[in-house]
């Protein structure tokens, strides 16, 4: 159980890290400095909103339900930390080796739509209200598209384990790797590894459901241009209106931690998880000396490292997306949702499931 004060800690960790870095990151984007006077580079900035927080009272609004009001940061805080036990971290390193760790993932994440509820119940103002009903609707809606995503690619790994889903996406498989999936060339890549058994390139098909996935991961995570239920013009600031000191601080983690967690379930089920994306190519072999095998230091080393670096790209990419598109309309998002990724994802369902049948 080593690997969930880990995941804690880098979870807790990762706020100070992707604060700072979103800040510079949208300063770049926009031609601005960012941060600069508080700390070399800005650098203490972070601990200077913290310290700012933390001496803020603690307000509870009079009409208020003082107990849901006081419960949902809790509720919400909780329910995207224990996402993090099922996750593989290294071919030996896991919270939990849960048999049904893609379920439990998908259940308790969904949980925080009770807190976000409660929130903008609680706080007896209808701007919170406005911004928890539009919060719920979105994560509900885009739950179905990202659940099919998800259905795609346990019905090619035929598991819901996470790490056996890692294990089929590298040299240490246990089954058979075709080059992109087809069987009928013969082209064993097993061997390989690297990139050309990660599940977007040994079946096409999750290619686009990667796309979709990663679509969804920002309406679950409120990120823009899905952050309708924190649209400052409209709402003020959504189901967290009336939250203020270290409890708006908890709801902000949250944020950051669901950043953090789908960032992670995408890099295992689609882009590899531990796995290196260099291959074996003839003498070279670079997936065997940049791939440790389970069991040794070296492979725990790599594999965390391997990980961690496709989590934080998809972060960048989050923070990119989020400083580039402007925010959707509420029908625009619901079309989107519907009629648009929710179809697509149940052709690939389809496809998927006609492609097992074919290349097994």
């Amino acid at each position: 159980m080593l690997a969930l004060p880990i995941f804690l800690a880098l979870a807790s960790g990762f706020v100070v890290v992707g604060v700072y870095t979103e800040r510079k990151v949208s300063a770049f984007m926009q031609d601005r400095l960012g941060p600069m006077e508080t700390g070399k580079w800005g650098l203490l900035q972070l601990f200077a909103d913290l310290l700012k927080l933390l001496q803020k009272e603690d307000i509870v609004p009079t009409a208020a339900d003082r107990r849901l009001f006081l419960l949902a940061p809790a509720i919400i805080f909780a329910s995207v930390f224990a996402g993090f036990a099922v996750l593989p971290l290294t071919p030996d390193l896991q919270g939990s080796g849960a048999a049904v760790g893609v379920f439990y993932l998908m259940a308790i994440v969904s949980f925080d739509v009770v807190g976000i509820l409660m929130a903008g119940w609680g706080s007896n103002n209808k701007y919170s209200l406005f911004g928890a009903m539009r919060s719920v609707a979105q994560i509900i809606s885009y739950e179905i598209p990202l659940g099919l995503t998800i259905l795609c690619v346990v019905m090619i790994c035929q598991t819901l384990d996470l790490q056996e889903i890692s294990f089929q996406q590298g040299i240490f498989a246990s089954g058979t790797n075709y080059l992109l999936g087809l069987k009928g060339l013969g082209i064993d890549v097993t061997h390989w590894g690297g990139f050309f058994s990660w599940n977007i390139v040994r079946n096409p098909f999750l290619l686009v459901a990667y796309i979709i996935f990663f679509i969804c991961t920002l309406a679950e995570s409120n990120r823009a241009p899905f952050d309708l239920p924190e649209g400052e013009s409209e709402i003020v600031a959504g189901f967290h209106t009336e939250y203020s000191g270290m409890r708006f601080a908890l709801l902000y983690l949250s944020e950051y931690a669901m950043m953090l967690l789908v960032s992670f379930l995408g890099a295992v089920l689609f882009l590899g998880s531990w796995n290196t994306p260099f291959p074996n190519l003839g003498p070279l072999r670079l997936a065997d000396w940049t791939s440790g095998a389970p069991g040794t230091i070296w492979g725990n080393l790599t594999g965390g490292f391997w990980l961690l670096s496709k989590v934080f790209f998809a972060v960048l990419l989050q923070m990119w997306v989020r400083w580039t598109f402007p925010r959707v309309r509420v029908d625009q998002m619901m079309f989107l949702c519907w009629k648009v990724l929710t179809p697509v994802g149940l052709i690939l369902v389809l496809l998927s499931g006609i492609w097992r049948l074919l290349m097994v």
